[in-house]
């Protein structure tokens, strides 16, 4: 049986923790991005990839990703956000959306996803999808986006970590005006109302935040070891 150096593994996966922490270190909230540098494709394929692969609820996915890469496009949405400018700055803007309401069919077809994908039988899934179905009949309209809100933080907080992993500069954003930029941008059309923005790309060279030294509670306040 072969032996494993230990203090290899050890010292291996200790370095690539540390690699992890100083990546996230290295991020923050992008004030000022380099307007002429663009995500590859490929690095925009690993952020699709990323939000479709966001833990949800029961993994309905009751979120949606709409990626706006065209300036022009993106000009009009800087009045409904305050004034950010980073939303046509960045490379692309990332707009997290909910659906405007789920319907039963959102529920039937989750779980023949299910059945076909893990060729489960129908038999053994139908007092899950039933259950799932009367929980969300009982909940009222608002009650099911508040829900899907919900699951839209859960992408954010994914989509942040991966863009630091990948080196990603990216400005998370609540301060918009939703009926706004849903008109603009026509997502009533899709069912869909945005809840969040994420601006992505590079940051510019001479935004000075990205050389302040981050301000956070000592790690013995903010995690408690029972």
């Amino acid at each position: 049986m072969e032996k494993r150096n230990y203090k290899s593994y050890f010292c291996k996966n200790f370095t690539e923790q540390m690699s992890t922490i100083e990546k996230l270190k290295w991020r923050y909230a992008t004030k000022k991005f380099d307007t002429n540098k663009v995500l590859s494709s490929e690095k925009l394929q690993i952020l699709k990839e990323a939000f479709n692969l966001t833990a949800t609820s029961f993994g309905l996915q009751t979120i949606s990703l709409v990626v706006v890469g065209d300036k022009g496009q993106r000009e009009p949405l800087v009045a409904h956000a305050y004034g950010q400018k980073q939303v046509l700055e960045a490379s692309h803007l990332l707009v997290i959306c909910i659906q405007d309401n789920i319907q039963d069919h959102d529920v039937n077809d989750y779980y023949k996803n299910i059945e076909d994908i893990r060729e489960t039988p129908s038999e053994i899934l139908e007092p899950y999808r039933k259950s799932l179905m009367d929980m969300m009949q009982k909940m009222t309209v608002e009650e099911r986006r508040q829900w899907s809100k919900n699951q839209a933080y859960i992408a954010l907080g994914n989509l942040m970590t991966v863009c630091a992993i990948e080196e990603i500069d990216a400005t998370p954003m609540e301060g918009f005006i939703p009926d706004k930029l849903d008109e603009s941008l026509k997502l009533k059309a899709l069912g869909l109302k945005s809840v969040l923005l994420l601006p992505v790309g590079y940051r510019a060279e001479d935004d000075m935040f990205s050389s302040f030294k981050k301000v956070r509670k000592p790690i013995e306040e903010t995690v408690i070891e029972l």
